[in-house]
């Protein structure tokens, strides 16, 4: 059996980019992820403590887009990293940020970056 558990949809006003106006103005991201875990006992016993904590995820993607950088990709992985060495009992996991309105030589709705182990 195949324990997974997603937080999707978490919307993040942050500024990263590599044009200056991007890290004056900021653009609106969304963070998702999939984690897989094996969380029955959990379950059965209803204890946060033998699963994953959402909230320490969502403040966990919080604080990393907070910090500015020229790539998305760079805040994937520090997302990515930060995940896994806080949860060590994760099996897979998987990181998507997507930026929406990207500022591009065309209409763009949105581009994601993914990093999955």
């Amino acid at each position: 059996m195949k324990n997974q558990i997603n937080v999707e949809g978490i919307r993040i006003y942050a500024y990263h980019g590599c044009l200056p106006e991007e890290t004056k103005v900021g653009a609106e991201y969304i963070v998702d992820l999939s984690m897989v875990c094996d969380f029955k006992e959990a379950a059965v016993k209803d204890d946060l403590n033998l699963t994953i904590d959402y909230c320490t995820v969502f403040n966990i993607c919080k604080q990393e887009m907070a910090i500015p950088s020229k790539l998305i990709e760079h805040v994937a992985k520090r997302i990515f990293d930060k995940i896994i060495h806080t949860f060590p009992q994760l099996i897979e996991t998987k990181v998507k940020v997507t930026k929406l309105l990207p500022p591009m030589n065309g209409p763009v709705d949105r581009l994601s970056v993914v990093i999955e182990e």
